[in-house]
């Protein structure tokens, strides 16, 4: 039975974009739909507004392996990063194919059709209903609705305003103003400078310090690269560059943290001069035990340097009216107070998904080849690197579910799942050894991952395009069937 569509994309951010380019040049003859709650593409990049906003990994390694990041700037802000995806869009002519403020609420497989239905609901609340042979979903691993709330005590007795950095207010006027940002992370740690060249003063409160590493903001030997050498070579060469220069310190981190540790330190502690202690930027934990915190240009660093911001490690008592009182007894003022605490983790987009009418229980599937799970027919994911580029793993599994889609319409088939009859032969793995907040929050909620490839959500860039080479898409675990009503139209 056919569907309306081969593939829905599910999100018009990197992912779903990612997936599109590449049917557009590996399965032209599939006819596919992008559908995205929002009305604009982009995704987080979309999402976002806070000041600052900007990538967290350099975009040689964050931009598509197929397209060339072509701005001088290699840590690249956000407006600069949506015109690079809009370029992608029109370049692959994927725009016509986006269906703009369409949530997707559930989908249900039915084995016999072969097929999704997917029920979709616009801004004004009508709903609507599409099949599709193959749904994948590039919709993100985070909550767009509910960010994560610690619920700190006395919040509605604070006379001035919160804001989180997931719903930033347009024109909020911070200038002169006295900002406390709640959090370390990446989010806290780019926004911080980006407010303390207006505002009065910028305190960075946190519960614990955050590995930080400073790096130019412009890549020198990238910039140099393209004055001499064709742009894409010029490109491949600085992807090559970047994308080992991070496994390697990645893996020196995992191997010896102290080696790695010491030199983040006496890196702090030349940018910040006087400025450091130890109580505030040498953290209780290794390197990579929490995603590394990029600093471009040192800026958090000169913002502390110079008095424009501060950073205090202490626990929070409550909210007061006048801002936060902490448990030492020390109490921050605040006009505005940023409550930059992390995220929540969803799986699947936050979509019902079912087979025959029986929910998918995520806890008891496996992952395959990082996007697919077990017994789980004509559907894919896209979940990315804790430790490198999102984008790294979405190009993966797009050229992979392309080859996928390619050796079904080969074989005629209209199932194809990860057969896994018995999973007492795995081993469970946790690939979710990361102390960061959200990943521990979100650990109820994920599939399985076993010790070894194929069965792995493995985070390991380099030994993933490896196995994408060299295991064949056919490979005896991916089942190829056609459904009962194909076989029965067949013997008629």
């Amino acid at each position: 039975m056919t569907g309306d569509f081969d593939v829905l994309i599910v999100g018009a951010g990197i992912s779903g974009i990612s997936m599109a380019a590449h049917m557009k040049m590996l399965c032209p003859g599939r006819h596919y739909a992008m559908v995205e709650r929002r009305d604009n593409l982009g995704g987080t990049w979309d999402l976002f507004r806070y000041p600052g906003i900007r990538s967290d990994s350099d975009m040689h390694s964050f931009g598509f392996r197929f397209e060339p990041w072509i701005h001088e700037q290699s840590i690249a802000d956000g407006p600069n990063i949506l015109d690079y995806l809009n370029r992608v869009v029109d370049k692959y002519a994927i725009r016509p194919n986006i269906r703009f403020g369409q949530k997707v609420l559930r989908a249900d497989f039915r084995k016999d059709e072969g097929l999704w239905h997917v029920e979709l609901e616009d801004s004004t609340g009508l709903r609507s209903h599409c099949t599709a042979s193959f749904l994948y979903l590039g919709s993100g691993y985070y909550d767009y609705d509910d960010p994560y709330d610690p619920g700190f005590p006395g919040k509605e007795e604070f006379r001035g305003t919160i804001v989180h950095p997931q719903f930033w207010p347009e024109g909020l006027d911070y200038r002169g103003k006295q900002v406390v940002v709640v959090g370390s992370g990446a989010t806290a740690v780019t926004i911080v400078p980006a407010m303390a060249r207006d505002a009065g003063h910028v305190t960075m409160l946190q519960r614990t310090p955050t590995w930080m590493g400073a790096r130019p903001q412009k890549d020198a030997i990238a910039n140099f690269l393209r004055k001499i050498l064709p742009e894409k070579l010029a490109y491949r060469i600085t992807r090559f560059k970047n994308i080992r220069m991070h496994n390697f310190i990645f893996k020196r981190a995992r191997a010896k943290p102290e080696k790695i540790a010491g030199f983040l330190t006496k890196k702090a502690r030349a940018a910040l001069g006087d400025a450091w202690n130890a109580r505030d930027f040498l953290p209780p934990y290794n390197p990579w035990e929490q995603r590394l915190c990029l600093v471009p240009d040192g800026d958090l660093f000169e913002a502390v340097k110079s008095g424009k911001a501060s950073i205090v490690t202490d626990r929070i008592e409550c909210f007061d009216a006048a801002g936060i009182r902490l448990e030492s007894g020390a109490h921050l003022d605040a006009d505005i107070i940023v409550t930059a605490t992390g995220l929540a983790l969803t799986m699947g987009g936050k979509i019902a998904i079912s087979v025959d009418g029986a929910p998918v229980d995520w806890t008891q599937r496996w992952f395959y080849r990082g996007c697919m799970f077990s017994n789980l027919p004509n559907f894919a994911v896209v979940f990315g690197y804790l430790n490198a580029s999102w984008t790294l793993r979405a190009d993966n599994t797009a050229q992979y579910i392309c080859g996928v889609l390619n050796r079904m319409e080969a074989l005629g088939a209209d199932l194809v799942y990860p057969s896994l009859p018995d999973e007492s032969v795995l081993v469970e793995d946790d690939v979710f050894n990361y102390s960061s907040g959200y990943i521990q929050r979100a650990r109820p909620m994920m599939p399985k991952s076993a010790a070894a490839l194929p069965w792995r959500l493995n985070m390991d860039y380099l030994a993933d395009a490896k196995d994408f080479r060299e295991r064949p898409v056919d490979d005896g675990v991916l089942a190829f069937e056609k459904t009962k009503e194909a076989i029965a139209q067949a013997a008629e």
